[in-house]
């Protein structure tokens, strides 16, 4: 027997070892390939989806300036377990310049984080312009290696800087301007986590909803190899629709111009507030609507809680003697006034001055006692005595003459202690005594104390706004106008959207508007107003003068008025103006009386609205 060779032995040793080897290598390969393929896992997403931000619509006024805007906000973050510290510093300046926020703040918070690292946020609230160059710069961090990947869960991952939108943001362009009828709002947090604004008062509550009426733009498609969007035929492309933008009645030049004369006024008279408006007579388009306490609707303060509420609407007080002419309306309307008629001046006590003027009259209604402010030369008054003197006497008798029921219907008629319509929230109405109040004595033909009250604007309260839409049926034929602040809506289709139309309601004759009309044109004339006279405007207007009542009681305050209209050829406006509580001590004690308070405010408004080309004289101002 031949001996085996030891070589060949060796050579098929080693070929076995391989085979084995080769075996094993074979079935790991395939093992991890039935494992991976049997093993549930999350696969790379071969969609993605970008969303972007809706925002809130803006107030526009008249001439095209944006009063309230919205612009979107952006959120900067890192996580600082990636941040190199070696290159700390660098970040830190670069994020400082990139962003505009300073070095410093930036420098605490990082160095904070950096004791216990994780995610930080730099900011909430990067503008648009910022979060472009820092998006820029986020580019450049990665090139410069200022952030490190770090291994997580068996591979490395690298995170910078990210900037994703926050939300947004409310901004006031011209700070105190048409507040507080523009309003304000507060902040909340959607369902996506993202800061939106909602109005809490005047305009911006009143449209939230459709100011709000937003859908977010969409982008949605597949995946590339560096997992940004491609766009093909599946591709889902929604762009933004930001709220409907409201476009207003008033331009901002003249209510800024009506702004700076209350202020030059309230200082002059030490009032507590002053309220103006100027409407359209025919339209019921509010083109200013002015207060002289204003606030900054970024930045309330404290001492800025009294000037939130749009006191126009919401303040009720007595209006005293600018209540006359709807009260001798109603009388004139029903056809209790004859024609040079006389009325009793209850002025027959004591002997006249040297200048013929009898005492004040004196009008007794049961325990009661009614005065006269103004000394007659004669114990009888025509119609126009008792409106350009305003008599309280005169007055109430003709007030007298109308039964209960068509006292009240009247009122509500010409909109006493019923909201006016006006598009601004939270609108008081006011208070009056109940119909059964006005009937008392009816029966046995008595005096009411309830009308003669009433029709001088005492005994019951109403708004500054429910006036101002009164006084428009003297400037209208009878008919009565709801006031509007908002022309239309422009929605993210740019296509303007009219609010409904303004119907005019007929709640006087013509023949009776006219005949009140006249009066208040004489009254200013001859009258209490004179001062309110422009030559080459047609301007009429009744004063009034009411104690401010709290607590059951009159205090030694006093709210003084002036409505009317200044009227051209070809453009009509009412007018109203009240003064609450100015100074009325010392040497300016007479500052109580509408005719040195609120009738100057109303001629310079007029002066403005001429200045302005809202109205022209029909002669020449400066000669």
């Amino acid at each position: 027997m031949s001996s085996k060779n030891p070589n060949k032995i060796n050579r098929v040793k080693k070929i076995f070892i391989l085979l084995i080897f080769i075996s094993l290598a074979l079935i790991i390969l395939f093992s991890s390939i039935f494992i991976t393929v049997a093993k549930k896992r999350d696969l790379p997403r071969l969609q993605s989806s970008k969303k972007e931000l809706a925002v809130r619509g803006h107030i526009i006024s008249k001439d095209n300036f944006k009063i309230a805007s919205s612009k979107k906000l952006y959120k900067a973050t890192i996580d600082t377990r990636y941040l190199d510290r070696d290159k700390k510093e660098l970040f830190i300046k670069l994020f400082a310049i990139y962003s505009n926020l300073p070095t410093n703040v930036i420098r605490k918070k990082v160095n904070k984080s950096m004791k216990k690292p994780g995610s930080l946020v730099l900011s909430y609230n990067i503008d648009s312009r910022s979060a472009k160059n820092l998006k820029e710069l986020g580019f450049k961090l990665r090139r410069l290696k200022v952030f490190k990947a770090r291994k997580v869960d068996g591979g490395k991952i690298l995170r910078g800087l990210s900037i994703v939108e926050s939300g947004e943001k409310r901004k006031y362009s011209y700070k105190t301007a048409l507040t507080p009828v523009v309003g304000y709002i507060t902040k909340f947090e959607n369902k996506l986590g993202k800061t939106k604004v909602k109005g809490i008062k005047g305009l911006e509550r009143s449209y939230n909803n459709l100011l709000n009426e937003s859908n977010d733009g969409v982008l949605k498609g597949n995946r590339d190899v560096l997992s940004y969007i491609s766009f093909n035929k599946q591709s889902i492309i929604k762009n933004r629709e930001d709220g409907a933008n409201l476009v207003l009645n008033i331009p901002l030049k003249l209510q800024k111009n009506i702004e700076l004369i209350l202020d030059k006024h309230k200082q002059k008279l030490s009032a507590d507030e002053i309220m103006v408006s100027i409407m359209d007579s025919k339209t019921g388009k509010i083109i200013t609507l002015a207060s002289s306490n204003r606030f900054d609707p970024e930045h309330i303060k404290k001492d800025d809680i009294p000037s939130l509420n749009v006191n126009a609407i919401e303040y009720q007080f007595e209006p005293g003697s600018i209540m006359k002419p709807v009260a001798i309306a109603l009388a004139m309307d029903k056809n209790k006034i004859k024609r040079n008629e006389l009325f009793k001046a209850y002025n027959t006590e004591g002997k006249a001055n040297k200048k013929g003027e009898f005492p004040k009259g004196k009008y007794k209604l049961g325990r009661y006692t009614i005065k006269d402010d103004h000394k007659f030369t004669k114990h009888y008054l025509t119609l126009k005595d008792i409106f350009i003197y305003s008599s309280n006497i005169g007055t109430l008798q003709l007030a007298q003459r109308l039964n209960a029921r068509e006292f009240v219907r009247g009122l509500h008629n010409f909109g006493i202690t019923k909201k006016t319509g006006i598009d601004l929230p939270y609108e008081r109405v006011g208070v009056m005594p109940k119909l059964y109040q006005f009937a008392a004595g009816e029966k046995q033909k008595k005096d009411n104390v309830f009308k003669a009250t009433v029709s001088y604007g005492q005994g019951m309260t109403s708004t500054f706004m429910q006036m101002l839409k009164a006084y428009s049926t003297f400037n209208n034929n009878g008919k009565i106008t709801t006031p509007k602040i908002v022309s239309h809506l422009n929605l993210h289709n740019l296509k303007n959207v009219t609010l409904d139309e303004n119907s005019a309601q007929q709640i006087i004759t013509p023949k009776t508007a006219q005949r009140i009309k006249k009066l208040l044109v004489q009254t200013v004339e001859e009258g209490t107003g004179k001062a309110a006279q422009i030559k080459g405007i047609e301007v009429g207007g009744k004063t009034g003068t009411a104690q401010i009542a709290r607590g059951g009681k009159y205090l030694k305050k006093y709210i003084s008025s002036f409505f009317g209209f200044a009227n051209d050829k070809t453009n009509r406006y009412t007018i109203g103006v009240t003064v609450i509580n100015p100074i009325s001590t010392g040497k300016n004690w007479y500052y109580y009386y509408a005719s040195h308070s609120a009738v100057p405010v109303f001629k310079e408004l007029t002066s403005s609205l001429i200045q302005l080309n809202y109205l022209t004289p029909n002669v020449d101002i400066n000669q």
